[in-house]
């Protein structure tokens, strides 16, 4: 091999500068070496809030408690997919004002932010996904894109820039109310909780019933990046993760929602569950949903890896 080849080689070896940047955020320590915004300590402080309960929750049982899980798990879990994710990220359905305005309150109840948040964070995920501007990429570490980026509001400007892609939820005055009141909110909901059944339905409720709704959540960012199989042809790292899709309600099918990402139903094949997608059918039927988008066959065709 001559020199010039070596040098050249040797060359090409080199990192970039956005390589070595992209290399220093993903060994930067989220909770040091940064300024802390005042949304960072209201998102940690709800945080540690839904753990603190959820660690107390063996203290307080109750058999009613977990009937409390189950529905805070449920309505909440459900508004996040129907209501925040397939309804008003993507838009795959239509439904009449006063039910979509109920669907995101529900979704408001899972302790995951207020619409305008929820929304523009995951429509910059698709935008830029596992690129260095991706909100939560898990090139920068799982625990990062699981749950480390919430807290670092400063680093998703520097990476998205400002909510700029929201304006369609910005002109509504039912979501601009939620983003300046959900605090409140919740708060409200812990008092009657509490009024209902104490320390029991607290702890079960918005303890155990918020934190395993917010890591099942985001599981999807992380685990649903770098572990799965892939049935299409999409240029990044999303999974199907077939375990996860009944305590996902469907939204594990990651690989499949990438690939048709207006699509309102996400588990495409018949043995695929997908409990949202059955929440949008059933109210299809009904005459409540409408314009529901699902991916053609010709789409279907060009998008399948061929095995």
């Amino acid at each position: 091999m001559s020199v010039t080849s070596t040098v050249e080689e040797n060359h090409r070896k080199k990192p970039s500068s956005s390589e070595k940047e992209a290399e220093k955020r993903r060994q930067r320590w989220a909770f040091w070496g940064r300024k802390w915004r005042r949304l960072d300590y209201f998102k940690l402080t709800a945080s540690l809030f839904v753990h603190s309960m959820a660690l107390l929750a063996p203290f307080y049982f109750s058999w009613s408690a977990l009937w409390v899980t189950f529905l805070f798990y449920t309505i909440g879990g459900l508004g996040i997919t129907v209501s925040y994710h397939r309804n008003l990220a993507h838009r795959s359905f239509k439904v009449p004002k006063w039910l979509e305005y109920l669907l995101a309150y529900c979704a408001l109840l899972a302790i995951q932010g207020d619409p305008i948040d929820w929304v523009s964070t995951h429509r910059y995920h698709h935008q830029f996904t596992d690129s260095e501007r991706d909100p939560h990429s898990p090139k920068e570490g799982f625990w990062f894109s699981h749950l480390l980026w919430i807290y670092d509001s400063a680093y998703l400007v520097s990476k998205c820039g400002r909510r700029t892609n929201v304006d369609d939820l910005k002109k509504q005055w039912f979501y601009r109310f939620l983003q300046k009141t959900v605090m409140f909110h919740i708060l409200g909901l812990g008092l009657i909780l509490f009024y209902l059944g104490g320390m029991s339905f607290v702890t079960w409720g918005m303890g155990v019933g918020a934190a395993l709704e917010v890591h099942v959540t985001c599981l999807i960012n992380s685990l649903c990046h770098v572990w799965g199989t892939r049935t299409w042809k999409t240029n990044d790292t999303s999974r199907n993760v077939w375990w996860l899709s009944v305590f996902s309600f469907g939204e594990s099918w990651h690989n499949n929602h990438h690939a048709f990402e207006s699509s309102a139903r996400q588990g495409l094949e018949w043995w695929q569950i997908d409990l949202s997608w059955y929440i949008v059918r059933s109210l299809e039927i009904v005459g409540l949903a409408y314009d529901v988008k699902l991916p053609t066959e010709s789409q279907r065709r060009r998008m399948a890896i061929v095995r």
